[in-house]
């Protein structure tokens, strides 16, 4: 049990990081300009190619952006 619970913990923090440089890279592109910023490749690109495609699928879209937004803001302590 202690092996899954090292597992989930190194996951979770890993996804942390993730999401935090998804919003450093967004922050960067808003304040610097541009698609396209060394390191961050186009994450607002990407972002908006997302959105758009979310939006497009209509009920089934909407239906996977709640399980995105659940599995996100899911705390663990």
């Amino acid at each position: 049990m202690e092996i899954t619970s090292n597992i989930k913990n190194w996951i979770n923090a890993v996804t942390e990081i993730g999401v935090m440089l998804m919003a450093l890279a967004i922050v960067a592109t808003l304040l610097v300009g541009g698609e396209n910023l060394p390191f961050f490749g186009t994450v607002v690109v990407n972002l908006t190619h997302l959105i758009k495609d979310l939006g497009a699928s209509g009920l089934s879209g909407l239906i996977a952006l709640g399980i995105i937004i659940a599995l996100f803001s899911r705390k663990h302590t």
